[in-house]
Parts: C-alpha cells; sequence; structure tokens
C-alpha cells in the first residue's frame, strides 16, 4: 500500500526543490539574455505581437488581445503581470527606445498605473521589428510552449544589442542585475570596433561609448567610477538632475528642474522637497511647483534673491533624489548560466550571436536560392524542347503519369517535372523566358555570395557589419545624459542654509524648551515668562539661529540641538516638552544647558555624580551626526546621577560640596580630559551615609549659596576655601549638630542676586541671595522660616534670571 512512499532526507528535499525553483527564476523569468537582452516574458510579448500581425505598420489593437494571445500560447502567468511588462516596454522615460508603442494612458513618471488593458492599445514599434527581422529563416532555435500546441523562440535575431540600449533590471534567487541603458548609435559603434579589433580595451570602448544614456536625461557623475563599472560589470556612479537658475522679476530666483535621474519618482520628489520647504530646514526656499506639461518636465523651486543657491542646490542633491547613485551589476544569462559580465564581454557575446544568426540564415537562404535554381534549370530546359514537352505531357493520361513520362524521357528531377507540369500557358511567352534567364543569373549571384558568407568568416563579418551600420543610420538619436569627469563633493554648511535670525532661548528644569522672538520677549516683563508655578528657569540667553544648544540631564545623558529647530513659541506660553522629541525618562529631567557656535570652540564639559566622580570632556567629542536622540554623555555607575554641569575654558577650581555639608576645592587641572564612554575620575571621598549635592566651576569674587533641610541659608565667600587634591576627604563648612544635622538640599555659586525659592509640601517661602548675611566656615547660616512651623524644606529652586 505504501510501497511508493520515499524516505528522504528534508534538506535534500529543501535543497533539490529549492535548486530547481531557483534555476527557474534565474533563467525563465528576472535575469535577462545577454544576445537579445530580453527577459522570457518580454520576449514573448514581442513575438506574440510579431506573430499576430501587430507590427509598426499596421494599426493599433487592444492591448487585452495582446496580453490573451500571451497568457493562452506562451506565457500562462497572471494577466496584470504580463500587461504591466508590456507597458515598460512603451514607456518612454523606462526604455532608451521603446519596443512597443501604446495608445493611450500607459502612466507616468510620477508612478501614476497605466490604464486597464482593455481601454489601452498598442503595436510593435518599428525597432521592434529589428529585433524579429528574419526569424522565420531558421536563424535561432525554437521550442514548445507550456503545452506543446505551439513553437516559441528561446532567442530572437536582435539586430542591434539591446541588453546595451535599453538595460534591465531584475531580481532573482542568489541573483540581482542593473544594466544601465545607453545611446544605440554608441553601442552599436562599440560593437564595430570590437568586431574590427577584438583586443580593443574597455578605456577604447569608453572613447566611443561615453556610458550610460537614460531616457530621462540627466547628469553622471565619474568617468573612473564608469571605467570600473565597464571593466568588472560592477561599479557605482552619480546621477544627479539637470537643474538650471533663472532670475525673475520681482527679486526672485528659481531653480528649475528638466531632468531627473533615472527612475525618479516625481512627484515623490516634489513632496520631498515640499516637506522640506515646510518644516524649515532650510533658509529661503519660498515654494516648489510641478509646472510639467506636454512640452516637458519643468518643477521649479522658488527662492528668496538673497539665498545662497550653491548651498541650497547641494543640500536638496543631498537629501532628496536630486542626486541618486546608479550601481552596476551587469548580470545576464551567457550560456544558459547567469554571468556577471563586462562591457567587453557582452559586446563579444552579441557579435557571436550574431554570426550564429547570419551563418543559420544565410544557410537557410542557400538552400531555398538552391531549391529555387533547380526548379529555373528544369523549366529553362523544358522551354528549349518545349514541343516535345507538350507532346508528352498531351500523350500522357494524367499527371502523374505526364510527370513519369517527364521524368523518364529527359531525366527531369520530380520536382523540375512537377514545375513543368503546373507551368501556365502565359509563362510560355518569350518575356517569361527572358525573365527566367535573369533570374538565374540572379540566383546564381545570389548562391554564390551566400556560399562565400558561410565559408569565409570576413565576409560574415561584413555583412553583420553592415546590418549593424544600417539600424545605426535608421535609428540613431542624440545623446540625452551628460557625463562629467569628477563626483562633486556635497558639503553643505549649515549657517549657508539658516538663516541667521536673533532670538531668546529658554530651558527649564521641569523640561520646557523654546525660542521667542525679540519681539515677543520685548513685548512683555521678564517675571511673565510662562513657565509652570514650581518650576525653574534653568537657561536664557539672547543669541541667534545659528547656534547649538546642548541639554544635559541627570541620567547623564545629553542632547544636540539646533536653535533653528526650536518651535518659535510666545514669551508667555510654556514651550515644547523634550519628550515629544527626544525618548527621555520618566524620572530624567535636564541640569544644564550650553550655546555655542561650533564645537571647535575652545572648551570642555566637566560633569560631577552624586558619588563623588568627577569628568571632563572636550566640547569637540560631544559632537553628532545624528541628533534627534539622546546621547550618553558619561558611564554612569548604578544608583549614580549627575548633579551638576559645568563649562570649563581656562585654568580654575571646581568645588564639591556634599549633602554633610563637606567642601573639597581643588584645580580642574587634575582631572584628565576622557572620552564619552568613561566613568571619570573620584572627585571627593565620601563617607557611606553621604553624596555630593553641587561641582561647580569657581570664578572670582563668588559666593557660594547653600540651603539646608531645616531652613538654614549660608552664604559663604568663595576666599574662605582653601585648595587641596582631588579625592580627598574635605572639609566640613557646618558646624555638626548631632541630635539634628543639617542636611545640604541644594547650592550654587553666583555672584549676582537672584531669587531663593523654599518648597514644602503645601507653601513656598522665597527671600533674595544677597538679602543672606555673609558666614564664616562651620556656622549654620541664617534660617529664613520658622522650623516647627514650616516643617522640612523639600525642593529648592533658584531664579538666577529675575533679578538684574
Amino acid at each position: 500500500m505504501h510501497k511508493h512512499i520515499q524516505q528522504l532526507k528534508l534538506e535534500d528535499v529543501i535543497g533539490d526543490r529549492f535548486g530547481r525553483y531557483s534555476k527557474y527564476v534565474i533563467q525563465d523569468r528576472a535575469i535577462p539574455d545577454v544576445r537579445d537582452g530580453l527577459k522570457p516574458v518580454q520576449r514573448r510579448i514581442l513575438y506574440a505581437m510579431y506573430k499576430d500581425g501587430n507590427t509598426f505598420n499596421k494599426g493599433y489593437r487592444k492591448s487585452a488581445k495582446t496580453v490573451g494571445n500571451v497568457i493562452g500560447n506562451y506565457h500562462p502567468h497572471g494577466e496584470s503581470s504580463i500587461y504591466d511588462a508590456m507597458v515598460r516596454l512603451g514607456q518612454d522615460w523606462k526604455m532608451r527606445e521603446e519596443l512597443v508603442q501604446i495608445h493611450g494612458n500607459k502612466g507616468s513618471v510620477d508612478g501614476d498605473p497605466p490604464a486597464a488593458m482593455r481601454y489601452t492599445e498598442a503595436r510593435l514599434s518599428e525597432l521592434s521589428g529589428e529585433l524579429l527581422n528574419d526569424i522565420d529563416k531558421d536563424t535561432v532555435d525554437f521550442m514548445d510552449n507550456f503545452d506543446d500546441t505551439a513553437k516559441e523562440p528561446t532567442v530572437l535575431p536582435s539586430k542591434f544589442p539591446n541588453i546595451l540600449v535599453n538595460g534591465s533590471t531584475g531580481i532573482s534567487a542568489g541573483y540581482a542585475t542593473d544594466i544601465p541603458p545607453h545611446n544605440l548609435e554608441e553601442v552599436i559603434n562599440a560593437t564595430l570596433k570590437v568586431i574590427d579589433k577584438p583586443t580593443v580595451k574597455t578605456s577604447e570602448l569608453l572613447e566611443i561609448m561615453q556610458g550610460p544614456d537614460f531616457p530621462t536625461g540627466g547628469i553622471i557623475q565619474g568617468k573612473k567610477e564608469l571605467q570600473k563599472a565597464y571593466e568588472t560589470g560592477q561599479g557605482r556612479i552619480v546621477v544627479r538632475a539637470k537643474v538650471d537658475v533663472e532670475t525673475k522679476r520681482g527679486d526672485k530666483v528659481h531653480l528649475v528642474i528638466t531632468e531627473l535621474p533615472f527612475e525618479v519618482n516625481k512627484a515623490a520628489l516634489v513632496k520631498k522637497i515640499d516637506e522640506i520647504i515646510l518644516d524649515k530646514e532650510v533658509d529661503g526656499m519660498l515654494e516648489v511647483r510641478d509646472e510639467t506639461d506636454r512640452d516637458g518636465l519643468r518643477v521649479i523651486i522658488e527662492l528668496r534673491k538673497d539665498s545662497n543657491i550653491d548651498a541650497i542646490l547641494n543640500y536638496l542633491y543631498k537629501k532628496t533624489n536630486l542626486q541618486v547613485s546608479y550601481n552596476f551589476n551587469m548580470v545576464a544569462i551567457n550560456n544558459r548560466r547567469p554571468k556577471l559580465l563586462s562591457l567587453k564581454e557582452i559586446l563579444e557575446a552579441y557579435i557571436a550571436h550574431q554570426k550564429d544568426v547570419v551563418l543559420r540564415r544565410s544557410k537557410y537562404l542557400l538552400d531555398a536560392a538552391s531549391k529555387r535554381m533547380h526548379i529555373i534549370e528544369g523549366l529553362m530546359r523544358a522551354l528549349s524542347i518545349l514541343d516535345e514537352v507538350i507532346r508528352i505531357i498531351r500523350e500522357s493520361e494524367n499527371k502523374k503519369n505526364a510527370k513519369e513520362n517527364l521524368m523518364s524521357a529527359y531525366d527531369f528531377t520530380e520536382r523540375q517535372a512537377e514545375a513543368i507540369v503546373m507551368l501556365q500557358l502565359y509563362r510560355l511567352t518569350n518575356t517569361d523566358i527572358v525573365d527566367l534567364e535573369n533570374e538565374h543569373v540572379d540566383l546564381e549571384f545570389e548562391i554564390n555570395m551566400l556560399k562565400e558568407i558561410i565559408d569565409d568568416e570576413n565576409t560574415l563579418k561584413k555583412v553583420i557589419k553592415k546590418e549593424l551600420r544600417d539600424v545605426r543610420q535608421q535609428f540613431k538619436s542624440e545623446r540625452l545624459t551628460v557625463i562629467e569627469d569628477k563626483i562633486q563633493s556635497l558639503e553643505v554648511n549649515r549657517e549657508m542654509l539658516i538663516r541667521e535670525e536673533d532670538t531668546v532661548i529658554t530651558v527649564t528644569r521641569d523640561g520646557y524648551i523654546k525660542r521667542t522672538s525679540p519681539r515677543s520677549f520685548g513685548a512683555s516683563p521678564f517675571e511673565e515668562l510662562g513657565m509652570k508655578d514650581d518650576d525653574e528657569l534653568l537657561f536664557f540667553k539672547e543669541g541667534h539661529t545659528l547656534e547649538t544648544l546642548l541639554v544635559f540631564t541627570n541620567r547623564g545623558n545629553y542632547m544636540v540641538i539646533p536653535v533653528h529647530e526650536l518651535e518659535e513659541i510666545r514669551w508667555k506660553d510654556h514651550g515644547v516638552h523634550l519628550s515629544s522629541k527626544y525618548n527621555i525618562e520618566s524620572n530624567e529631567y535636564p541640569l544644564f544647558a550650553y550655546a555655542i557656535e561650533s564645537f571647535e570652540e575652545a572648551a570642555s564639559i566637566v560633569i560631577t555624580t552624586k558619588l563623588g566622580q568627577v569628568k571632563k570632556t572636550t566640547l569637540k567629542d560631544h559632537e553628532m551626526t545624528r541628533i534627534n536622540r539622546v546621547i550618553a554623555a558619561i558611564n554612569l555607575s548604578k544608583d549614580d546621577v549627575i548633579v551638576s554641569v559645568d563649562v570649563v575654558t581656562d585654568n580654575t577650581n571646581i568645588l564639591l560640596l556634599t549633602k554633610n555639608g563637606i567642601s573639597l576645592m581643588f584645580n580642574i587641572d587634575e582631572v584628565s580630559e576622557t572620552g564619552l564612554r568613561t566613568k571619570g575620575v573620584k572627585g571627593i571621598s565620601l563617607k557611606e551615609d553621604d553624596k555630593v549635592v553641587l561641582g561647580q566651576l569657581v570664578k572670582d569674587n563668588d559666593y557660594l549659596l547653600s540651603v539646608t533641610n531645616r531652613g538654614a541659608v549660608k552664604r559663604t565667600s568663595i576666599d574662605v576655601f582653601e585648595l587641596g587634591k582631588r579625592s580627598q576627604v574635605g572639609k566640613m563648612l557646618y558646624k555638626t549638630v548631632k541630635s539634628k544635622p543639617h542636611e545640604v538640599v541644594r547650592a550654587t555659586l553666583y555672584k549676582g542676586n537672584f531669587k531663593i525659592f523654599l518648597f514644602n509640601d503645601e507653601e513656598h517661602v522665597d527671600i533674595e541671595a544677597m538679602d543672606i548675611r555673609l558666614s564664616d566656615k562651620y556656622s549654620n547660616g541664617s534660617f529664613v522660616i520658622d522650623e516647627d512651623k514650616f516643617g522640612e524644606i523639600e525642593t529648592v529652586n533658584f531664579s538666577k534670571y529675575l533679578i538684574p
């Protein structure tokens, strides 16, 4: 019952089946044949139209009829795939030379789909005739179709190197191909060169065939890359749009795009440029319009007169498909196998195919001419003995007997006797006898010529060259794509693209950030800054849009924020929260912000952590190309957080203060500069229950202001601190109270006056910093609240910017 079941390993079965599938996809679907440059579906479409008489010199026929013929006779696949393949052969923005002519909507360079096949009409183009010419003269092999009811060609005769003229693209199992289109005249000239000089080098061919010639035009950059691609079959070139600059009335400048890179979707490109304008990524771009009509492609980008045209163009080349890379991968089926081919190998394969085609055609024609010569000789001999021939025919019983009598009487062959008995009476005139003699002479010449083609390879080459020249003469066209020597580097200076405008920048501790116009800032009092009641202004600067803002958080991260990208918001409004653009944690908040004009500034970022680590990193190290994400500024230990960030530009000291009131001041040069992914060095030796609350760079005439949990506010001159060494224990700043010790909640170094806000669970009090009397070391400062009534201090906010 189960004797036909085989026990096979799964991997063997899968390997065998996938191998068969891969072979099918490679040979019979996705990769073109090097000889005619066609994939099977394309070849079947052209042959079906040819067999149906749907040629360029006849009327158009419904596309649906062609698709039906292809499905029913040669290619039993989905109608949409066949129709799409047929339409592509007629799309002049994809094919350098159209092989199918289509009436009706055949899609567009905007990516619009063609009309349904029941609406469009098609026929072969005149050039397609050169692909199919002589196919009925035994020039190529035929094979059975899928159901053995018809024959189809395995390749077309192809009177020109279509694989280079129209190129090809496809993806199969393990292989992909990308062969660009070329200029027909140049390709034929290169082919003729290889025929004449088989040892020709690629560099010589590139003097004849400059490079790809895309149907959409455009500009190719990189001749060295082109030579590499043609020598190896693989390479990468840059293709950019053709853009003209036009000056218009009204102080406006237009960038006019008239040619696009190959296979770029125009509508998607216009949309991308429009998004750049809406997002204000580039200063000076006002509007983009698509003015394409039947006269040709035309996209207008309107600029202000004072715009930096070169910078805008470079930005568009870099950020949009106005410039793309084209990757050569010249894989084709050669001798039934996929192979990566150089330019010369492609031309050699095509020439070998043409030799075979012309040789087979010559043998076919020689056979036909020899047979006709044999008949002519029989007729001429019969006419010379016409009376005897007539007598024999009249005396014969029937046609068969007449043939036999002629063959026995005068040694005519059966074919000659057949031609004689079928001879019509009007052919017995003197005129027709002369015609037979002339035909005999012509046939004799033709036979001798065909024999020479078959026997002499040089004559064979002459025939191929003549036919190539004829195609070139009839179908040549001007080159569309310009080729430039070098690839232009696209250096885009941000300052060139952004309009410098004065602005006001603010950052709050709750994470709200904004830029405000000077007009909005000047129209309102400083105190009316839009901010939550318990929030604190962390950073304020009257700057400009060319600056970059660095924002550091308590979790050891920082963000690089170009000021021009900040949303412009009124002074009285809160601004935008950092979490709307950056992926920050719920317990993460800004500690420090710093605006710079360039990362080349001679400065370093100093970070102090809760566990006493101090780290110094150059500003240059913080420069990043990807600025739309949170970046780690320090490698934090578990349970550690940042408490202070500062900027050092010269030799100075740093002051550390801990929760238990221990202070240590040392020179910042004791901290070596390290990269971003480091922990830094030990700044102070902490006791087990202590932590750092401040690490700030010292300036001349600074004061230290510190606030404890018991509501004591202490102002100390920086002069009372002694200079120590890094990683020491430090010295007490507060008098020790064993029963109820002071714990520092927050501290800062400062010069000018500012407000201090002390918060408990329900209320707050505020006091001005300069109202606090100066205290010596080991004192506990001034109590600004009634500790028993107000309770313990929960948080402290400083409003340094509110008092001039």
